[in-house]
């Protein structure tokens, strides 16, 4: 098909504007992008739809989600309220995720696609916990993303936590290495697999080691939150004498396919550690707003040669919501209106997000719109009144969009939703279904002793 009549925002490493431009899509890939009047020339058989003069760019990348986390929405914590991140583990998410049973597993992650495909994320690395139903979850949470049609990596956060915590680590490492056999086997080229850790704090050495081993040949890095509260550094020293990075490096850990989501409390040393090893790092400020664990030290590291990209940590899939937080953020935090600098957010939300993406999709490109590839593209109802330029374009995202501009989204040539109206998902009979499970879920929730 030729999508025509559109503002083509390329990004990648060109990020050219195209006026009255468009894009032919051949299976699932770009092949050609240029004037609209030219590829109608060239492709006068084409199926031709109609961009209506929005901007058509490449699909959202969330390089750090929780799909297991949506039944929180509006639930009651019990008590006092959590003084600080360790309470907020203990009290919410570490009794939620135990609540949740294989069809709430399901539902919790399609709920979160339906999410994705309406504000335009159509690539997701997600990173999963139900201790009470860990044996073929990711399959579950597969098949949504499977029928929604989006592209993710899926892994299970092994840890140490809670009844049985031998058994239950045990069988989160066998999630990982037969979920990443059979992503194998499966072919699906828009799935992917990486290898779950929760974090330090909840780890020992030997299951450290045990998942170390067991990866092994399987040609995986790890995904695990890392220093986002200072609890997290306390435990590792107490553990090890060494801090977090240092620890997870001895671990066998660290390597260009893993992933630290959050590093907010991190020195000088582990920044060194986390470059030399190409390890990635993932921004999410509005859940680290919301816990109050601090701001990361972004612009450090990206100065410093670390690997940085954005996530949203299960915060909803905005993604541009994601980004003028970061902007302003940074700004608050140091005092400084020059900090959280706009080239920075648009270099981790799309630049940094792409590279991250090729870790787990080698032979697909993603985030950009050019010849070869991936027909992962939104349509966003953003008519500019001020110039529209590649220099300027972040505050433009930052100022001016939102949410509701996405009106169309695409995943290697496929539409997930045309004209705002989803073609994949039912969103009423899975909000429907969802309410009833998750009513389930929190009951079990009260009845659990902290």
């Amino acid at each position: 098909m030729l999508i025509t009549n559109g503002t083509i925002i390329t990004l990648g490493e060109a990020n050219e504007i195209v006026w009255d431009g468009a894009i032919r899509v051949d299976g699932a890939l770009i092949t050609d992008v240029g004037a609209s009047s030219s590829l109608r020339a060239a492709f006068p058989d084409d199926e031709i739809v109609d961009a209506g003069g929005r901007l058509v760019m490449p699909g959202n990348i969330c390089a750090h989600t929780h799909f297991y986390g949506a039944f929180a929405r509006g639930m009651v914590i019990p008590g006092e309220p959590p003084r600080d991140f360790p309470e907020i583990l203990a009290k919410l998410w570490w009794k939620l995720d135990r609540a949740l049973l294989d069809l709430d597993v399901k539902y919790s992650a399609l709920v979160c696609l339906v999410d994705a495909i309406k504000h335009g994320t159509t690539t997701l690395i997600d990173h999963h916990a139900s201790p009470s139903a860990i044996d073929s979850s990711l399959d579950l949470i597969a098949d949504a993303v499977t029928e929604a049609g989006l592209r993710a990596s899926l892994c299970y956060e092994v840890s140490d936590r809670g009844p049985s915590s031998r058994a239950t680590a045990r069988d989160g490492i066998d999630e990982n290495v037969r979920f990443l056999n059979a992503v194998r086997e499966m072919g699906n080229p828009l799935l992917a697999a990486s290898f779950g850790l929760h974090a330090s704090l909840t780890l020992s050495d030997e299951t450290l080691a045990d998942c170390v081993a067991a990866a092994e040949g399987l040609d995986t890095g790890f995904h695990i939150h890392a220093a986002e509260g200072i609890a997290d550094q306390e435990d590792s020293l107490h553990r090890s004498g060494k801090r977090v990075v240092e620890r997870l490096g001895k671990a066998g850990i660290l390597g260009p396919k893993t992933i630290l989501a959050h590093c907010i409390h991190i020195d000088a040393w582990e920044m060194e550690i986390l470059r030399d090893t190409g390890t990635w790092v993932t921004h999410q400020p509005r859940s680290n707003m919301n816990n109050a664990v601090g701001v990361a030290p972004v612009e450090t590291l990206m100065r410093g040669g670390v690997k940085v990209g954005m996530g949203n940590d299960g915060f909803g899939n905005n993604m541009w919501a994601e980004w003028k937080t970061a902007y302003l953020v940074h700004k608050l935090w140091h005092g400084d209106p020059r900090r959280g600098n706009g080239y920075d957010i648009l270099q981790m939300a799309t630049t940094n997000n792409a590279a991250l993406a090729a870790e787990f999709w080698p032979h697909a490109r993603v985030g950009d719109l050019s010849p070869g590839a991936c027909a992962d593209l939104i349509l966003v109802d953003y008519h500019p009144f001020t110039q529209l330029t590649p220099e300027n374009l972040p505050w433009h995202v930052l100022f001016g969009f939102e949410a509701s501009c996405v009106t169309s989204t695409m995943v290697a040539g496929n539409w997930l939703m045309r004209d705002r109206v989803l073609l994949t998902l039912d969103e009423a009979a899975i909000a429907a279904k969802a309410l009833e499970l998750s009513a389930a879920v929190w009951q079990r929730y009260r009845e659990m002793d902290d």
